[in-house]
């Protein structure tokens, strides 16, 4: 703590969204209802992910860590912007500052290599249909998810540490309604090349890389999925596949708007406004796409419901 600059012990305060003062009321209205259907929909994805015997696959295995991670990445910073916006408290701690700024690199790298996971998967399933179940074993589907939390967990280390290091000066107020790296960054009072292109390269890897290998599996499935002969057959294939794919689009065109673009030519405003996306619509999204896209989700739903009418 002694490489901290002592001036910005007493933490923070939050801007948010009060230089719109009109919209305040109504993002709290919406974002409250987005909050809560995406605690409902992600705890609903997990719970029935473990009650129903056919969804216990390595497929349904990754998207409980994935709807975990979005429960978590929502609750770290929408809980604190509802009260922002309420006007209750804009302030932010110095310490608590820097555990979110971990806890949302963490949970970010987390399913950015995830999502990797979850490509390799369905490239098993459509690529190597035949040797699927013993590629895809209880054994590697647990090391391939530990793998992405450790991953994850040191590279928001690795960032969070560097940025620890920065000393900071100027006004204490963060232009955000939490405390994310490219704003963070606009704080620091000396020359940041060096440790910006450090943290350049760390983002690189945990956002364009793993974007890069998803697209080269999904090139993979494409190809194997035309030479399928039947119609059936490729709709089949395509919809173990599309609902993947869509989460990956909208999570790593995000991702890549936000932290791969100089800090300079960030926009603090068009910032907030897509960090609102991937913080809250995203995950919510995630949520629906996933049992709204799927028969084998729906028809655990239904079969959940159905025996909740039966007791009755």
């Amino acid at each position: 703590m002694e490489n901290f600059n002592t001036s910005f012990g007493g933490g923070f305060i939050l801007v948010g969204f009060s230089d719109w003062p009109q919209l305040e009321l109504i993002l709290f209205i919406y974002i409250s209802i987005f909050y809560s259907l995406t605690l409902f929909g992600n705890t609903t994805v997990i719970i029935l992910s473990r009650l129903d015997p056919r969804l216990h696959t390595p497929m349904y295995f990754f998207l409980c860590h994935l709807s975990f991670l979005d429960l978590c990445y929502t609750t770290s910073t929408v809980p604190q912007l509802l009260i922002n916006l309420s006007g209750l408290d804009r302030t932010i701690s110095y310490g608590r500052c820097v555990a979110q700024l971990f806890i949302v690199l963490a949970l970010g790298s987390i399913e950015s290599m995830l999502l990797v996971v979850m490509a390799f998967d369905r490239y098993a399933a459509v690529c190597r249909p035949l040797h699927y179940t013993a590629i895809m074993n209880p054994l590697l589907c647990q090391s391939l998810a530990i793998a992405a939390w450790v991953g994850g967990l040191t590279n928001s280390l690795i960032q969070t540490s560097l940025m620890m290091a920065m000393p900071l000066c100027g006004l204490h107020y963060l232009n955000h309604f939490f405390c994310e790296m490219p704003v963070f960054l606009k704080l620091a009072c000396e020359d940041t090349e060096g440790t910006e292109a450090k943290m350049f390269v760390a983002r690189v890897i945990v956002v364009a890389v793993p974007a890069a290998l998803i697209v080269g599996s999904y090139a993979h499935i494409a190809q194997a999925v035309l030479r399928i002969k039947s119609m059936a057959g490729q709709r089949k294939a395509f919809g173990t596949c599309g609902s993947h794919l869509l989460v990956v689009c909208l999570f790593y065109g995000s991702a890549m708007y936000t932290y791969l673009q100089p800090t300079g030519s960030y926009s603090e405003s068009d910032g907030k406004f897509i960090a609102l996306f991937y913080t809250i619509i995203i995950p919510m999204l995630n949520s629906l796409i996933y049992t709204l896209r799927n028969k084998d989700m729906k028809g655990a739903l239904w079969k959940v419901l159905e025996r909740g009418r039966d007791r009755e």
